[in-house]
């Protein structure tokens, strides 16, 4: 079992940034892809980014890509979200997700352990 617990949600002007964490525990946290996900109000579940199990790699839907950064501390077993330039339609519940594995990916079912969430609300 893998526990996660996101935190650094909050409210925002658009411009503004925000710097989710999630801190990891139960297990070895550098064996794990490390993702992030959002969901808006009415609105299914989506891919944000996600990050290789040693940092080496990262990936990142199109909506976010050069203003989002993620980022990891296996020594810390924490994953970040760097988010830059907010814009209102990123309002959503941030949620940190974990599976086995070295290769990043961005397909939901992959993934095993889920944090709570964040609410991230940007304001125009």
């Amino acid at each position: 079992q893998v526990q996660l617990v996101e935190s650094g949600g909050g409210l925002v002007q658009a411009g503004g940034s925000l710097r989710l964490s999630c801190a990891a525990s139960g297990r070895t946290f550098s064996r794990y892809v490390m993702g992030w996900f959002r969901q808006a109000p009415g609105k299914e579940r989506e891919f944000v980014a996600a990050i290789s199990s040693r940092g080496g790699s990262t990936y990142y839907a199109d909506s976010v890509k050069g203003r989002f950064t993620i980022s990891r501390d296996n020594a810390k077993d924490t994953v970040y979200l760097q988010m830059n330039s907010l814009k209102p339609a990123d309002t959503a519940v941030y949620y940190c997700a974990a599976r086995r594995g070295v290769v990043a990916g961005s397909a939901l079912n992959e993934y095993d352990y889920w944090g709570q969430g964040t609410q991230v609300t940007v304001s125009s």
